[in-house]
Protein backbone atom coordinates (compact mmCIF):
# COMPACT_ATOMS: atom_id res chain seq x y z
CA UNK A 1 0.00 0.00 0.00
CA UNK A 2 1.35 3.44 -0.98
CA UNK A 3 2.39 5.76 1.83
CA UNK A 4 -0.23 8.42 2.49
CA UNK A 5 0.65 11.99 3.41
CA UNK A 6 -1.27 14.77 5.08
CA UNK A 7 0.46 17.32 2.87
CA UNK A 8 2.46 17.33 -0.36
CA UNK A 9 4.64 20.31 -1.20
CA UNK A 10 5.60 20.81 -4.84
CA UNK A 11 8.79 22.87 -5.14
CA UNK A 12 11.92 22.43 -3.05
CA UNK A 13 13.14 26.02 -2.87
CA UNK A 14 13.07 28.11 0.28
CA UNK A 15 9.30 28.73 0.09
CA UNK A 16 8.50 25.04 -0.39
CA UNK A 17 10.90 24.12 2.41
CA UNK A 18 9.27 26.68 4.70
CA UNK A 19 5.85 25.11 4.12
CA UNK A 20 7.20 21.58 4.58
CA UNK A 21 9.07 22.43 7.79
CA UNK A 22 6.16 24.40 9.25
CA UNK A 23 3.75 21.55 8.54
CA UNK A 24 6.06 18.87 9.92
CA UNK A 25 6.59 20.86 13.12
CA UNK A 26 2.80 20.82 13.49
CA UNK A 27 2.80 17.04 13.35
CA UNK A 28 1.76 16.54 9.72
CA UNK A 29 3.11 13.76 7.49
CA UNK A 30 4.81 15.66 4.69
CA UNK A 31 6.36 14.89 1.31
CA UNK A 32 8.40 17.48 -0.60
CA UNK A 33 8.61 17.06 -4.38
CA UNK A 34 11.47 18.79 -6.24
CA UNK A 35 12.03 18.45 -9.99
CA UNK A 36 15.81 18.94 -9.85
CA UNK A 37 18.44 16.94 -7.97
CA UNK A 38 18.57 19.85 -5.51
CA UNK A 39 17.27 23.41 -5.33
CA UNK A 40 19.18 25.34 -7.99
CA UNK A 41 17.13 28.47 -8.69
CA UNK A 42 16.45 31.76 -6.95
CA UNK A 43 16.73 30.23 -3.48
CA UNK A 44 20.50 29.75 -3.81
CA UNK A 45 21.30 32.62 -6.19
CA UNK A 46 20.94 35.44 -3.70
CA UNK A 47 22.49 37.02 -0.63
CA UNK A 48 20.92 34.77 2.00
CA UNK A 49 19.98 38.06 3.61
CA UNK A 50 16.90 37.79 5.84
CA UNK A 51 15.86 41.41 5.55
CA UNK A 52 13.35 43.08 7.85
CA UNK A 53 14.26 46.75 7.58
CA UNK A 54 13.02 48.28 4.33
CA UNK A 55 10.35 45.66 3.60
CA UNK A 56 7.02 47.04 2.41
CA UNK A 57 5.13 48.52 5.32
CA UNK A 58 2.39 46.35 6.78
CA UNK A 59 2.05 42.66 5.94
CA UNK A 60 5.45 42.16 4.29
CA UNK A 61 7.28 43.82 7.16
CA UNK A 62 5.41 41.69 9.71
CA UNK A 63 6.05 38.51 7.70
CA UNK A 64 9.75 39.35 7.56
CA UNK A 65 9.91 39.87 11.31
CA UNK A 66 8.32 36.48 11.90
CA UNK A 67 10.51 34.77 9.29
CA UNK A 68 13.65 36.23 10.84
CA UNK A 69 12.61 34.78 14.21
CA UNK A 70 12.06 31.32 12.71
CA UNK A 71 15.42 31.39 10.90
CA UNK A 72 17.13 32.39 14.15
CA UNK A 73 15.54 29.40 15.88
CA UNK A 74 16.07 26.67 13.30
CA UNK A 75 19.45 27.69 11.86
CA UNK A 76 21.40 26.35 14.87
CA UNK A 77 19.32 23.17 14.86
CA UNK A 78 20.14 22.63 11.17
CA UNK A 79 23.83 23.54 11.71
CA UNK A 80 23.48 26.59 9.47
CA UNK A 81 25.94 29.33 10.47
CA UNK A 82 24.62 32.86 10.92
CA UNK A 83 27.30 34.67 8.92
CA UNK A 84 26.30 38.24 9.82
CA UNK A 85 23.83 40.19 11.91
CA UNK A 86 22.51 43.69 11.34
CA UNK A 87 22.37 46.17 8.46
CA UNK A 88 24.32 49.37 7.76
CA UNK A 89 22.87 51.60 5.01
CA UNK A 90 25.15 54.49 4.06
CA UNK A 91 23.77 57.88 3.00
CA UNK A 92 25.65 60.29 0.72
CA UNK A 93 23.34 63.31 0.71
CA UNK A 94 21.01 65.36 2.91
CA UNK A 95 18.12 63.93 0.88
CA UNK A 96 19.14 60.40 1.89
CA UNK A 97 19.42 61.43 5.53
CA UNK A 98 15.90 62.88 5.33
CA UNK A 99 14.53 59.51 4.15
CA UNK A 100 16.29 57.72 6.99
CA UNK A 101 14.94 60.18 9.56
CA UNK A 102 11.42 59.75 8.19
CA UNK A 103 11.79 55.97 8.34
CA UNK A 104 12.99 56.12 11.94
CA UNK A 105 9.83 58.04 12.85
CA UNK A 106 7.65 55.09 11.76
CA UNK A 107 6.95 51.88 13.66
CA UNK A 108 9.39 50.15 11.29
CA UNK A 109 12.27 52.15 12.76
CA UNK A 110 11.97 50.56 16.18
CA UNK A 111 15.42 49.50 17.37
CA UNK A 112 17.16 51.25 14.47
CA UNK A 113 19.20 54.44 14.67
CA UNK A 114 20.99 57.06 12.61
CA UNK A 115 24.78 56.85 12.70
CA UNK A 116 27.13 59.75 12.04
CA UNK A 117 29.65 59.43 9.22
CA UNK A 118 32.37 58.87 11.83
CA UNK A 119 30.39 56.10 13.53
CA UNK A 120 29.82 54.34 10.21
CA UNK A 121 33.50 54.51 9.28
CA UNK A 122 34.51 53.22 12.70
CA UNK A 123 32.07 50.31 12.52
CA UNK A 124 33.09 49.28 8.99
CA UNK A 125 36.83 49.68 9.27
CA UNK A 126 37.05 52.88 7.23
CA UNK A 127 34.37 52.42 4.54
CA UNK A 128 32.70 55.57 3.26
CA UNK A 129 33.52 58.17 0.62
CA UNK A 130 34.23 61.85 1.13
CA UNK A 131 30.53 62.66 0.61
CA UNK A 132 29.30 60.31 3.37
CA UNK A 133 26.68 62.05 5.52
CA UNK A 134 25.72 59.22 7.85
CA UNK A 135 24.06 55.80 7.86
CA UNK A 136 21.06 53.83 9.04
CA UNK A 137 21.81 50.98 11.43
CA UNK A 138 19.34 48.13 11.96
CA UNK A 139 19.97 45.26 14.39
CA UNK A 140 17.17 43.10 12.97
CA UNK A 141 18.77 41.34 10.02
CA UNK A 142 20.56 38.01 9.87
CA UNK A 143 22.45 36.49 6.98
CA UNK A 144 23.13 32.88 5.95
CA UNK A 145 25.06 31.52 2.95
CA UNK A 146 22.22 30.46 0.65
CA UNK A 147 24.14 27.97 -1.46
CA UNK A 148 24.99 26.03 1.71
CA UNK A 149 21.97 26.85 3.86
CA UNK A 150 19.30 25.43 1.54
CA UNK A 151 20.94 21.97 1.24
CA UNK A 152 21.54 21.91 5.01
CA UNK A 153 17.94 22.90 5.67
CA UNK A 154 16.71 20.17 3.32
CA UNK A 155 18.83 17.52 5.02
CA UNK A 156 17.66 18.65 8.46
CA UNK A 157 14.04 18.51 7.29
CA UNK A 158 14.57 14.90 6.22
CA UNK A 159 16.68 13.60 9.08
CA UNK A 160 15.16 15.48 12.02
CA UNK A 161 11.58 16.26 11.00
CA UNK A 162 10.95 13.09 8.99
CA UNK A 163 9.95 14.87 5.79
CA UNK A 164 10.19 12.64 2.72
CA UNK A 165 12.00 14.46 -0.09
CA UNK A 166 11.55 13.24 -3.66
CA UNK A 167 14.15 14.88 -5.89
CA UNK A 168 14.40 14.63 -9.69
CA UNK A 169 10.63 14.20 -9.60
CA UNK A 170 8.16 16.15 -11.73
CA UNK A 171 4.58 16.57 -10.50
CA UNK A 172 2.17 16.41 -13.45
CA UNK A 173 -0.90 17.09 -11.32
CA UNK A 174 -1.62 18.62 -7.95
CA UNK A 175 -5.21 17.73 -7.08
CA UNK A 176 -5.53 15.42 -4.06
CA UNK A 177 -5.84 12.67 -3.18
CA UNK A 178 -3.67 11.20 -5.97
CA UNK A 179 -0.86 13.22 -7.54
CA UNK A 180 0.67 11.92 -10.74
CA UNK A 181 4.44 12.32 -10.79
CA UNK A 182 7.37 11.04 -12.83
CA UNK A 183 7.98 8.56 -9.98
CA UNK A 184 4.40 7.33 -9.92
CA UNK A 185 1.41 8.25 -7.77
CA UNK A 186 1.80 10.21 -4.53
CA UNK A 187 -1.19 10.17 -2.19
CA UNK A 188 -1.80 13.30 -0.13
CA UNK A 189 -4.83 14.92 1.47
CA UNK A 190 -3.66 18.50 0.80
CA UNK A 191 -1.19 20.17 -1.55
CA UNK A 192 0.81 23.40 -1.61
CA UNK A 193 2.38 24.32 -4.96
CA UNK A 194 5.44 26.60 -4.79
CA UNK A 195 6.54 26.85 -8.45
CA UNK A 196 8.93 29.81 -8.23
CA UNK A 197 9.07 31.32 -11.71
CA UNK A 198 7.76 28.18 -13.47
CA UNK A 199 4.50 29.62 -14.75
CA UNK A 200 3.62 26.75 -17.10
CA UNK A 201 3.76 23.30 -15.50
CA UNK A 202 0.95 23.53 -12.93
CA UNK A 203 -2.06 25.87 -12.80
CA UNK A 204 -0.94 27.87 -15.81
CA UNK A 205 -4.24 29.73 -16.22
CA UNK A 206 -4.44 30.59 -12.52
CA UNK A 207 -0.93 32.04 -12.60
CA UNK A 208 -1.55 33.90 -15.88
CA UNK A 209 -4.39 35.85 -14.25
CA UNK A 210 -1.86 37.66 -12.04
CA UNK A 211 0.17 39.07 -14.95
CA UNK A 212 3.50 37.95 -13.53
CA UNK A 213 6.82 38.59 -15.21
CA UNK A 214 10.35 37.47 -14.41
CA UNK A 215 13.22 39.50 -13.03
CA UNK A 216 16.79 38.66 -13.99
CA UNK A 217 19.50 39.74 -11.57
CA UNK A 218 23.29 39.88 -11.75
CA UNK A 219 25.39 38.88 -8.75
CA UNK A 220 29.10 38.79 -7.90
CA UNK A 221 31.42 37.22 -5.37
CA UNK A 222 34.43 39.40 -4.56
CA UNK A 223 37.71 38.60 -2.85
CA UNK A 224 38.14 39.08 0.89
CA UNK A 225 38.70 42.84 1.48
CA UNK A 226 40.96 42.09 4.42
CA UNK A 227 38.56 43.09 7.17
CA UNK A 228 35.47 41.70 8.84
CA UNK A 229 32.31 43.73 8.23
CA UNK A 230 29.97 44.21 11.21
CA UNK A 231 26.86 43.43 9.16
CA UNK A 232 25.46 43.59 5.65
CA UNK A 233 25.90 46.92 3.84
CA UNK A 234 23.58 48.90 1.58
CA UNK A 235 23.65 52.40 0.06
CA UNK A 236 21.46 55.31 -1.04
CA UNK A 237 20.00 53.49 -4.05
CA UNK A 238 18.29 51.04 -1.71
CA UNK A 239 16.33 53.90 -0.17
CA UNK A 240 14.50 54.38 -3.47
CA UNK A 241 14.06 50.66 -4.23
CA UNK A 242 12.92 49.02 -0.99
CA UNK A 243 9.27 49.92 -0.48
CA UNK A 244 9.61 50.49 3.25
CA UNK A 245 11.72 53.55 2.45
CA UNK A 246 10.64 54.36 -1.09
CA UNK A 247 6.97 54.81 -0.22
CA UNK A 248 7.80 57.61 2.22
CA UNK A 249 7.15 61.12 0.83
CA UNK A 250 10.74 62.13 1.55
CA UNK A 251 12.03 59.53 -0.93
CA UNK A 252 10.77 61.52 -3.96
CA UNK A 253 13.48 64.18 -3.68
CA UNK A 254 16.20 61.55 -3.25
CA UNK A 255 14.99 59.59 -6.27
CA UNK A 256 14.97 62.71 -8.44
CA UNK A 257 18.53 63.48 -7.36
CA UNK A 258 19.81 59.96 -8.00
CA UNK A 259 18.00 59.67 -11.34
CA UNK A 260 19.77 62.81 -12.49
CA UNK A 261 23.18 61.70 -11.20
CA UNK A 262 23.07 57.94 -11.91
CA UNK A 263 20.60 57.32 -14.76
CA UNK A 264 22.28 54.15 -16.00
CA UNK A 265 22.19 52.61 -12.54
CA UNK A 266 18.41 53.03 -12.67
CA UNK A 267 18.22 51.64 -16.20
CA UNK A 268 20.00 48.53 -14.94
CA UNK A 269 17.91 48.39 -11.76
CA UNK A 270 21.04 48.52 -9.63
CA UNK A 271 21.10 48.89 -5.90
CA UNK A 272 23.84 47.71 -3.59
CA UNK A 273 23.95 44.91 -1.05
CA UNK A 274 27.27 43.67 0.30
CA UNK A 275 27.23 40.55 2.48
CA UNK A 276 30.26 38.72 3.84
CA UNK A 277 30.73 34.98 4.20
CA UNK A 278 32.64 33.04 6.79
CA UNK A 279 35.60 32.81 4.39
CA UNK A 280 35.76 36.61 4.14
CA UNK A 281 34.60 36.85 0.53
CA UNK A 282 31.83 39.28 -0.34
CA UNK A 283 28.52 38.51 -2.04
CA UNK A 284 27.67 41.71 -3.92
CA UNK A 285 24.75 42.77 -6.14
CA UNK A 286 22.49 43.32 -7.73
CA UNK A 287 20.71 44.46 -10.91
CA UNK A 288 17.12 43.99 -12.08
CA UNK A 289 15.85 43.49 -15.64
CA UNK A 290 12.22 42.53 -16.25
CA UNK A 291 10.68 40.53 -19.08
CA UNK A 292 8.28 37.66 -19.69
CA UNK A 293 11.35 35.52 -20.39
CA UNK A 294 14.62 37.33 -19.63
CA UNK A 295 17.48 35.97 -21.68
CA UNK A 296 20.63 34.61 -20.02
CA UNK A 297 22.65 37.50 -21.46
CA UNK A 298 23.32 40.02 -18.70
CA UNK A 299 24.77 43.35 -19.89
CA UNK A 300 28.30 44.08 -18.79
CA UNK A 301 27.13 47.56 -17.81
CA UNK A 302 25.09 46.04 -14.96
CA UNK A 303 28.20 44.56 -13.37
CA UNK A 304 30.09 47.82 -14.00
CA UNK A 305 27.34 49.78 -12.24
CA UNK A 306 27.26 47.44 -9.25
CA UNK A 307 31.01 47.85 -8.80
CA UNK A 308 30.73 51.60 -9.38
CA UNK A 309 28.11 51.92 -6.64
CA UNK A 310 30.40 49.94 -4.33
CA UNK A 311 33.18 52.47 -4.96
CA UNK A 312 30.83 55.46 -4.55
CA UNK A 313 29.36 54.19 -1.31
CA UNK A 314 32.53 52.99 0.36
CA UNK A 315 35.19 55.29 -1.03
CA UNK A 316 37.39 52.49 -2.33
CA UNK A 317 37.56 50.23 -5.36
CA UNK A 318 35.89 46.85 -5.10
CA UNK A 319 38.09 43.77 -4.58
CA UNK A 320 38.64 41.42 -7.55
CA UNK A 321 35.66 39.46 -8.89
CA UNK A 322 35.91 35.73 -8.12
CA UNK A 323 32.50 34.56 -9.41
CA UNK A 324 29.58 36.01 -11.33
CA UNK A 325 26.12 34.58 -11.98
CA UNK A 326 22.56 35.44 -12.93
CA UNK A 327 19.27 34.39 -11.41
CA UNK A 328 15.59 34.86 -12.12
CA UNK A 329 12.54 35.15 -9.91
CA UNK A 330 8.82 35.83 -10.27
CA UNK A 331 7.83 39.48 -10.16
CA UNK A 332 4.58 41.43 -9.86
CA UNK A 333 3.94 45.15 -9.87
CA UNK A 334 1.11 45.05 -7.34
CA UNK A 335 2.13 42.53 -4.66
CA UNK A 336 5.09 40.93 -2.93
CA UNK A 337 3.54 37.45 -2.84
CA UNK A 338 0.36 35.68 -3.89
CA UNK A 339 -1.71 32.87 -2.43
CA UNK A 340 -4.28 31.37 -4.79
CA UNK A 341 -6.85 28.65 -4.05
CA UNK A 342 -7.36 26.43 -7.10
CA UNK A 343 -9.29 24.00 -4.89
CA UNK A 344 -10.28 23.84 -1.24
CA UNK A 345 -7.40 21.53 -0.37
CA UNK A 346 -4.83 23.15 -2.70
CA UNK A 347 -2.85 26.37 -2.36
CA UNK A 348 -0.68 27.98 -5.03
CA UNK A 349 1.96 30.21 -3.39
CA UNK A 350 4.49 32.44 -5.17
CA UNK A 351 6.77 35.12 -3.76
CA UNK A 352 6.73 37.91 -6.35
CA UNK A 353 9.16 40.46 -4.95
CA UNK A 354 12.47 38.64 -4.53
CA UNK A 355 11.97 38.30 -0.78
CA UNK A 356 11.61 34.54 -0.42
CA UNK A 357 14.36 34.11 2.17
CA UNK A 358 12.97 37.05 4.14
CA UNK A 359 9.25 36.21 4.23
CA UNK A 360 8.83 32.49 3.48
CA UNK A 361 8.25 31.15 6.98
CA UNK A 362 5.74 33.89 7.81
CA UNK A 363 3.86 33.18 4.58
CA UNK A 364 3.92 29.42 5.23
CA UNK A 365 2.37 29.84 8.67
CA UNK A 366 -0.48 31.91 7.25
CA UNK A 367 -1.08 29.53 4.35
CA UNK A 368 -1.17 26.45 6.56
CA UNK A 369 -3.48 28.18 9.04
CA UNK A 370 -6.07 28.67 6.32
CA UNK A 371 -5.47 25.30 4.66
CA UNK A 372 -5.85 23.38 7.89
CA UNK A 373 -8.86 25.49 8.76
CA UNK A 374 -10.50 24.52 5.49
CA UNK A 375 -9.71 20.89 6.18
Amino acid sequence: MAKQYDLAIIGGGVLGLAHAITAARRGMRVVLIERERRANGASIRNFGFITVTGQERGASWELARRTRDVWAQIAPEAHIPIEQRGLYLSARSPEAIAVIEAFLATEMGEGCRLLSAKEFRTATGGFGGADLHGALFSPHEIRVESRHAIPLLTRWAQETLGIDVLTETVAFSSLPPRLDTSRGVVEAAQVVVCPGDDFSTLWRDRIAAYGLRRCRLSMLRLADPGLRLPGALMSDLSLTRYAGYAALPEAAALKAKLLAEQPRHYDNGVHLIVAQGGDGTLIVGDSHHYDDLPGPFAPASAEDDILDEYARAFGQAAPPVLERWVGTYASASDRTFLVDTPAGNVRLVIVTGGTGASTSFGIAEQVLNTLMGDA
